[in-house]
């Protein structure tokens, strides 16, 4: 009896090991690192633009339904968190940024933030349905 036990934990570990190590990181899943990717630039360009201010409530929402969509991939709440929290993925967003604004011929001041977020709402883009002028 002891040994089919033991065996049963051993497959059962096998297969939670192997079911979280089959998920690849979360910044090489598109569809979050590119919906992480235009929150990021919406929350800049707002920071950054006074004339442009955030639609919150969209924002908080497009976050819960990554959040979502990563848990329905089997990723954990603290897989998720450490990746949204990690500092080198704000940074490599950061960069994405940049090199976005740059293939534009934007520069990363004020004007450069402001052209890009009017740009994005006109185009009713992913990241201009998260931003809003202000009257």
């Amino acid at each position: 009896m002891s040994k089919r036990l033991l065996t049963l934990s051993t497959v059962v570990a096998l297969l939670v090991t192997g079911a979280a190590a089959a998920n690849p990181p979360l910044r090489e899943v598109k569809s979050i690192d590119d919906g992480l990717f235009a929150i990021g630039l919406a929350d800049q360009i707002r920071k950054n633009c006074p004339v442009i201010s955030a639609r919150i409530f969209r924002a908080v929402g497009a976050l819960q339904d990554l959040n979502s969509q990563a848990m329905a991939l089997g990723y954990t709440k603290k897989e998720i968190d450490a990746h949204v929290d990690s500092d080198a993925e704000k940074d490599r967003l950061r960069a994405r940024a940049a090199a976005y604004m740059a293939e534009r011929d934007l520069t990363t001041d004020e004007a450069g933030y402001c052209a890009l977020g009017k740009a994005e709402i006109s185009r009713n883009s992913t990241v201009g349905v998260l931003l809003r002028e202000k009257q």
